[in-house]
Formats: C-alpha cells, sequence, structure tokens
C-alpha cells in the first residue's frame, strides 16, 4: 500500500513546492484580482525594497508606502500621505478600471494611481530600485509603463529618480517634506528646479517664501554647491528643450545613497553601508547662515568666513546704519550715488559670487558679453549683466534691473563666472581714486629709483638663469629619461585646460593627459613662482629615473624648454591617499584590508630606498598627498624634489634649511634640521594614525585638551599604560 501511495504523496508534494516557488516568485508584483492587505508586503526581486501598510512612531493612522528592507525605519515613498487609514483594514488592489487602488474598510477609494492610460491587462511590480511600476503584463513584465511612483516623490530622492519639470507638459518632480517624523502628510517645506530664465534648485517654505537656492545653471554646474566629485554616486543634470532634470546613479552596490528633504526644512545627502544600521549626513544644505535666502538684503554680500558676515557690494552703503551696527543687515544697501543714465557709467567686475537671484531679468542666449554691456550700458534700469554659459570663452547675456538680492560668496567652482555692476563715474573713480600730485610725484620718483634697482636684479638674475641653464643643458645628457617637446604636452594636456586639471600646490599644477598611443599621463608643470627650483627639479628627475621599485610612482620623462620645467608621471586614476581617508563618503571606499595593504605599499616602497636600492634615500616630505594609488590601489611613493641621497656610512645629516610639510615632520628635523631613515619612519606612523582614525595630525583639535593627533594618542596611550600599571 506505502508503494502504491507514493507517487500520489510525491505529486502533492510537487504542487505544493511549485505552489510556494510561484508565490515568491511574484512577490514584487500584483495583478487584477490581487490584493495585498495590512500586514503582506510586495518584496523588490533583489530584496531591497518592501511595499505595505505601516504606521510611523508614535501614529494611529496606516499609510501605504514604500521602505528599504534592511532599513524598515527609513520610509521613502508614501501613497496616501494626505489620507490616512484610520484602521488596520486598507487594501492594495485593482479597481474594476484598472487603477492601482488603495482602499479602506467600507471599500472607498482614499487613493488612486490615476495612469496616463488605462491598460487592458496590467500589472504592478516593485522593483529593485523602489520604483513601483503599473505596466501591460507580458510574460517578462516589461511592457509600456502607463504609472510609476518615482513619477510622484514625496520626500526623497532615490537612485534614477528625477526631480525638475518636463517642459513638454508642465509636469513637475519635486520634493516635498513630511509634516513631522509622526506624520508624513505634505510638510512646510518643497524643493525643486526653479526654471525661470536659467534652472537653478530652490527650497520654499508654505509654497512660496524662499529658504534657500543655489546660483543660475551656468553651462558648467550650479555656483554654491560643492564642486568635489564623489565616486559613490553619478549626478546628472539635463537641461534642453524639452527636459530640465537632476538626478544620480549608484556608483556602489553596497553603499546607498539617497537625497531626502527633512521635515525641518534641510536637504540632506544621505549615506549608509547596507550591512550597517544607522544613515549618515553626507552634506546638508543649507550649511551656514549665508545659505539662507537673502540673508543681506538687497544689494548686499554675505561671507561666510567674513567678520562681519554682511557687507554691502562697492559703491553701496547701509540702507540703516543704526540696523546694521547690531549685525541686522536684513534692510540691505542702497547706492551712494544714483546712476543718472549718462554716458560717464561703468562696471565694477566681481567675482566668485553666487549671482543673484533672477526675480526681474532679461536673458539672451545669443547675445555676447560684449554686446550685453553695451545693451545693459543702453538701458537706464539696468544694473548688473553676466555671461550666462561660461563654457569656451563664454556666451549669453544675463541682466538684472532693480535691486540684487541674495548674493553669496563662495569657494565652491571650478570655473571663473564674473559679475558686473553698474556705478556711476565718481563712484568708480573713489574706488580706484588717484591719489593728490604731491603724492603722486613722490610716488613717480621711488618707482623711478625702485625701476632702477629691480632693472639691477633682474639683469643680475637673468644671468643668473643663463648660467644654470647652461648647466641644465649639460645635465640633459646625463638625463636617463624621455625628453618631451613642450608642443607634445601642450597637445596632450589639452593646451593645459582648467577641466584636465587634477592638483596643485606650493610647486605648480598637475595636469591629466593623454599622449597620441592612447597612453595616459600626469604632468607636473612647475610654476615660475614655485617653491621647487630648478635644483629640486634635476634632484627628481636624476633621482626617481634610477629608482625602479612596485611602490615608487613611474617618471616616463620631463621637458625642459624656455623657462618651463615639467615632470610626466604614469597617470594614477585614484588619486591620491589623503583624496579617501580625509573625505566623508570616500573613506568607505578603502575597507580594513585596502587600507592594510596600502600601509604595507607604503612601508615596502620606504624599505626599497632606505635599504634594498643602489642608493640610499631619504625621502623628507613622505606624507598621505604624496601617495599615489593606482587602479588596484596599489600605493606608490611620489614627489622626489627634496630627497637626500646618503652615501657610504652616513647614517645622519644636518641642515640649515628646513624643508617639507610640518605635521609629518619628525621633531629632531624640525627643531634642529637632523635628518635620517628615522625621519622617514615618522613620517609613516603619522601616515598610520591618519590612516587608522581618518584625521589630519594638523587638523585635529580634542575639545578636552587641544592637542594635535599625535598628541591626543600619546596621551589616551599614557592614560591605558598607567591603568595597567
Amino acid at each position: 500500500m506505502a508503494l502504491e501511495k507514493l507517487p500520489y504523496s510525491l505529486f502533492f508534494y510537487s504542487v505544493h513546492v511549485m505552489f510556494v516557488l510561484n508565490l515568491s516568485i511574484a512577490s514584487d508584483t500584483l495583478s487584477p484580482g490581487q490584493s495585498i492587505k495590512d500586514g503582506e508586503k510586495l518584496v523588490s526581486s533583489g530584496q531591497s525594497f518592501e511595499l505595505g501598510f505601516f504606521s510611523p512612531e508614535n501614529s494611529k493612522y496606516r499609510y501605504m508606502g514604500i521602505w528599504y528592507k534592511f532599513s524598515p525605519e527609513k520610509v521613502v515613498w508614501v501613497a496616501n500621505r494626505n489620507n490616512p487609514l484610520t484602521d488596520s483594514n486598507g487594501v492594495l488592489t485593482f479597481s474594476d478600471e484598472r487603477n492601482l487602488v488603495v482602499l479602506n474598510q467600507s471599500k472607498s477609494i482614499i487613493w488612486s494611481s490615476n495612469p496616463s492610460r488605462v491598460l487592458r491587462n496590467p500589472v504592478a511590480q516593485l522593483l529593485d530600485s523602489g520604483n513601483l511600476v503599473v505596466s501591460e503584463n507580458t510574460s517578462s513584465h516589461s511592457g509600456e509603463c502607463s504609472w510609476q511612483s518615482f513619477d510622484y516623490p514625496t520626500d526623497t530622492l532615490l537612485a534614477g529618480m528625477r526631480m525638475g519639470w518636463n517642459l513638454k507638459t508642465g509636469f513637475e518632480w519635486r520634493l516635498t517634506s513630511w509634516k513631522s517624523t509622526d506624520d508624513p502628510s505634505s510638510g512646510d517645506y518643497t524643493h525643486g528646479i526653479n526654471v525661470n530664465g536659467l534652472p537653478q534648485f530652490e527650497m520654499l517654505k508654505r509654497g512660496s517664501t524662499k529658504i534657500f537656492r543655489t546660483g543660475p545653471w551656468n553651462g558648467f554646474g550650479f555656483t554654491g554647491t560643492p564642486a568635489t566629485v564623489s565616486t559613490l554616486f553619478k549626478p546628472l543634470f539635463v537641461y534642453n528643450e524639452t527636459d530640465v532634470y537632476f538626478e544620480f546613479e549608484s556608483s556602489r552596490d553596497d553603499i546607498i545613497s539617497i537625497y531626502a528633504l527633512n521635515q525641518s526644512g534641510l536637504i540632506q545627502r544621505l549615506l549608509r553601508k547596507k550591512e550597517s544600521s544607522p544613515w549618515d549626513v553626507m552634506i546638508s544644505f543649507p550649511r551656514d547662515p549665508c545659505d539662507n535666502y537673502g540673508q543681506c538684503g538687497a544689494n548686499g554680500v554675505c561671507r561666510s568666513k567674513g567678520d562681519p558676515r554682511c557687507q554691502c557690494l562697492q559703491g553701496f552703503m547701509p540702507k540703516s546704519q543704526e540696523e546694521w551696527q547690531v549685525l541686522n543687515s536684513t534692510s540691505g544697501c542702497i547706492r551712494k550715488a544714483r546712476l543718472n543714465c549718462s554716458h560717464e557709467e561703468g562696471f565694477l567686475k566681481l567675482s566668485m559670487l553666487i549671482l543673484p537671484d533672477l526675480i526681474d531679468f532679461r536673458l539672451n542666449k545669443n547675445m555676447s558679453l560684449k554686446e550685453c554691456k553695451v545693451e545693459c550700458l543702453k538701458n537706464c534700469s539696468c544694473t548688473a549683466y553676466a555671461d550666462s554659459d561660461v563654457r569656451g570663452r563664454g556666451s549669453g547675456c544675463l541682466m538684472w534691473f532693480g535691486d540684487l538680492i541674495d548674493i553669496r560668496e563662495t569657494e565652491q567652482v571650478n570655473y571663473e563666472q564674473n559679475i558686473y555692476i553698474k556705478l556711476p563715474a565718481s563712484e568708480l573713480d573713489s574706488i580706484h581714486s588717484p591719489v593728490n600730485k604731491k603724492i603722486l610725484l613722490t610716488v613717480t620718483v621711488a618707482s623711478v629709483i625702485s625701476g632702477l634697482v629691480i632693472a639691477g636684479i633682474a639683469l643680475s638674475i637673468m644671468w643668473k638663469s643663463r648660467m644654470k641653464r647652461r648647466g641644465l643643458q649639460s645635465q640633459k645628457e646625463d638625463i636617463d629619461l624621455p625628453l618631451f617637446d613642450y608642443s607634445t604636452i601642450a597637445v596632450a594636456t589639452g593646451h593645459f585646460s582648467q577641466t584636465n586639471m587634477i592638483g596643485a600646490g606650493g610647486f605648480g599644477s598637475v595636469y591629466k593627459g593623454n599622449l597620441n598611443m592612447g597612453q595616459e599621463i600626469a604632468v607636473k608643470r612647475l610654476s615660475k613662482c614655485s617653491r621647487q627650483g630648478l635644483e629640486e627639479f634635476m634632484n627628481e628627475v636624476l633621482l626617481i629615473a634610477k629608482l625602479q621599485q612596485r611602490n615608487i610612482v613611474g617618471l616616463l620623462g620631463c621637458c625642459i624648454e624656455g623657462e618651463e620645467r615639467m615632470l610626466i608621471y604614469e597617470y594614477m586614476p585614484n588619486k591620491s591617499l589623503d583624496y579617501f581617508i580625509f573625505d566623508y563618503d570616500r573613506r568607505f571606499l578603502l575597507a580594513w584590508k585596502s587600507c592594510f595593504d596600502i600601509v604595507l605599499g607604503i612601508a615596502r616602497g620606504l624599505l626599497y630606498l632606505h635599504q634594498d636600492s643602489k642608493l640610499q634615500v631619504i625621502h623628507r616630505d613622505l606624507k598621505t598627498s604624496n601617495i599615489l594609488l593606482d587602479d588596484d590601489l596599489n600605493p606608490k611613493i611620489s614627489d622626489f624634489g627634496l630627497a637626500r641621497i646618503f652615501g657610504g656610512d652616513v647614517r645622519e645629516a644636518r641642515t640649515r634649511r628646513i624643508v617639507g610639510t610640518y605635521g609629518y615632520m619628525s621633531p629632531e628635523y624640525a627643531f634642529d634640521g637632523k635628518f635620517s631613515v628615522k625621519s622617514d619612519v615618522f613620517s609613516l606612523g603619522v601616515i598610520l594614525l591618519e590612516i587608522a582614525s581618518n584625521k589630519r595630525n594638523r587638523g585635529f583639535c580634542h575639545p578636552d585638551h587641544q592637542h594635535n593627533l599625535l598628541g591626543h594618542v600619546s596621551t589616551v596611550w599614557l592614560y591605558n599604560l598607567m591603568s595597567f600599571i
């Protein structure tokens, strides 16, 4: 009997397994005739998101929403945010009209998807991006989308979501805050893109009051927003005739990044690892008082690092001196002398500013900057002008009329954009005021004498430079490296364009380049006023050419032509160690094993310099910015301009010229000029502490004892030692 019943048992078991499998496979979809009740969920195929009913903490109401499966407290989308359920009898299903709806206990519709078109056989699917999509049900669930939750964001922007406008239809994607942490209904704050004239991000309170804005789009970016590029996500801004929107893509699967507007009116970039619980704030706007809209009133400039913070534009004065004296600058500034629409008026050029808000303005994208200036001079109401697009040599004309509102100083620029303020001739003369004749005569005589002295010094310098060049030419034969022509390097770097600049310092600038054969290079171009002179340049050329080790940066050649001195290195795509460990989001890219491998690589490089090389080399400027990282994060020690060679039995040397970077110098070198292999070992120790703590030695200051990083570590070590004893 048992043998006869076995096939039936297997049959029913197989049917049960198939049912369970089908249920799990369909757990991310909902079809007509199916429903999701309170307590049931849709789960995306990659187990990233869940959809279901929830109640915020301290709330009795129920809402249908989407949240991270591994972080249930982070709800990213709410359907019925302004029409909550009062009990746990809500149902998500399809209506007879094929709309996705939420029904209450009495089967009344409290939320509907209202798709753009009705589908014959729709299916709702929760994607692993967090997007709930309604499309035509096909075998692959890849039919055309008629509705998606990404088109109706609440307070959170996920990767792939848009914020902006469809100019063709007038449809807007905008974030709206929760009313409170316990109430997801529409709150006081909205955040989106203002497309009046030129696009600019803005945040509004209660619909119309501006709280924060960026500068207008200038073809390259938005002034006032961070210029650093994150390796955790890739931002994208689209601006054309039909669309204006911002979105971003995630660059890593193990790190989640979102863009959220909280109930207090803060725009935050949040970050977390999938395996960890807390969400970290990567950046937040407004960041300081100057980010608050119109902080210094009309025609005032807000300076984040200034004291006082508010200052009138040149040619303007406080409207109420009494208010400004008590640090109330909201009344703004007025002109010292009124414009009279005469030909004697001119313009004052200002830079490093976030351009005024586009309130009373005119935009002409086909006009040049010269034509813009002429047009502004002709128009008596024009108060300022600027080019609207900074790409290339600049183009377009942006003119302001009336008061200039919400001007801020900024350091977050990778481009130059100037604004020209119209002023009467009298104000321009006072800004560039001529001195009286007596002082002018004195200055003229002093200038002639100074000129003679300078001419003598210049002749002396020219003579020395000529002698140095002779020595340099004689040393070219000793350089065992390829010599590149200036023209070759100029073409490779786009004639040293700003877009190809990847670093800068006291020595000059570093540019990324591509040689004709396709090889990527890094070009270190020493400036004429560089702290590193001919001696350091030749020292690095002659020294590093003889060093061959995997943890020493490769020098491909050099360029010596006229006054130009350039070093051509192998290109390091991951930049330098400090680029990672001191940045809030990039530090997550270096796992502990990677950090450990980097430390071992630096140690191997130092061992080679100190012991295994034919020349015993003391680097003397070992620091995180001089540790470059290749594609595989292998460290390479660079910048040997200050290095010294020890020969014979020499173990220690002394110098009167203390060079290097404070914070990495050993005490005996910083105070007495003594250096040896121990000097580099000390620098390596500082690097180890900085890697472990993600803090700069000189930038760290403990609130309890005001020590730097080394002092703090010493204090903790002594405390632990005494506790152990």
